[in-house]
């Protein structure tokens, strides 16, 4: 079996910089690839303190790429990200597709939202950013404010604030594999 990983990051513009660039580097750091994946070409722009920050090069778009030549997936934040992506058909597909193939999907600070649309969180323990707490409940999922929370294999975390715990229960998730529990 390789050791060989490869991860997806969707966003697209307004993610929440630290929120990409944190995970991407744990994931990096552990020697596995990652591609950024948007819903455009190009690049994207990231938000940082309440103003557009850091860009980066999109390497695939969510209509052009599958879950089932990634290990993981990885959501990150910022208000106007998912808002955007939660309305496009191919990126809730894509996300819906790695909690049935029972892959690593992990979610952090307003991504969350995303995963209201995509139809997975019924029954499912989690945590988000405390703004978007009472929308997951009445989605159905089992809201609690810790650091880290993971669900078979779906990890979720409230803020940029811990990222540390966020991108380390990745890292051992990713190592773990596919989890037999993981569901929609």
């Amino acid at each position: 079996m390789s050791l060989e990983k490869k991860i997806a990051i969707l966003a697209t513009n307004g993610f929440e910089e630290s929120e990409l660039f944190s995970p991407k580097e744990a994931i990096e750091n552990q020697g596995w690839s990652v591609d950024i994946v948007s819903l455009n070409e190009g690049t994207i722009t990231s938000w940082k303190d309440g103003n557009w920050g850091a860009t980066l090069k999109v390497d695939k778009t969510v209509d052009e790429v599958k879950a089932e030549d990634y290990n993981a997936l990885v959501l990150p934040g910022g208000v106007m990200n998912p808002d955007t992506l939660r309305t496009n058909e191919d990126a809730l597909i894509f996300t819906r597709d790695f909690f049935s193939q029972h892959k690593i999907v992990a979610a952090i600070c307003h991504a969350p939202s995303l995963l209201i649309s995509a139809g997975v969180v019924e029954g499912r323990t989690l945590t988000s950013y405390k703004s978007i707490k009472d929308d997951l409940v009445n989605a159905g999922a089992n809201w609690v404010d810790k650091e880290v929370v993971v669900d078979e294999g779906f990890v979720t975390s409230r803020n940029p604030g811990d990222l540390e715990s966020f991108n380390a229960k990745i890292v051992e998730e990713v190592k773990e594999g596919k989890h037999e529990e993981q569901h929609a």
